[in-house]
């Protein structure tokens, strides 16, 4: 749901729920209710939070900073292959640390035990672990 933080209320939920939706991919931060939360996760409905769902645009603006650095133009399609690398590595990050071991993936708890990891080894690099 491309909807503000905290809009989409447990009404909203469970009407995704009974309809024909398998796949929920937030367009904003944090879109939904702690309710509508719980009633997502307990559907089976694969989930895609938005610090993953939305890393494209960061992603490509991280890529954009480093080609002004460096002063080099560069191709739209080297930028989109570079795009596919991240989002299919962020990907099997969340697949490795969402996993059950059953084939479901919980890709809430794989992007946040992923990024979690990712300070992790940034506080180490820093020194400071």
């Amino acid at each position: 749901p491309c909807a503000t933080q905290n809009e989409v209320d447990k009404t909203d939920a469970d009407a995704l729920v009974d309809g024909p939706c398998w796949l929920i991919g937030e367009g904003a931060n944090m879109p939904l209710q702690d309710e509508a939360m719980e009633t997502v996760k307990n559907s089976g409905i694969t989930l895609a939070p938005a610090k993953a769902a939305n890393a494209g645009g960061v992603a490509v603006s991280g890529l954009e900073i480093m080609q002004n650095q460096m002063r080099k133009s560069r191709t739209r399609q080297e930028i989109s292959d570079d795009l596919s690398r991240i989002m299919g590595a962020l990907h099997d990050i969340c697949r490795e640390h969402g996993s059950d071991g059953t084939g479901k993936v919980d890709y809430v708890r794989g992007a946040n035990i992923a990024g979690s990891l990712r300070v992790a080894d940034a506080m180490v690099a820093q020194g400071l672990g």
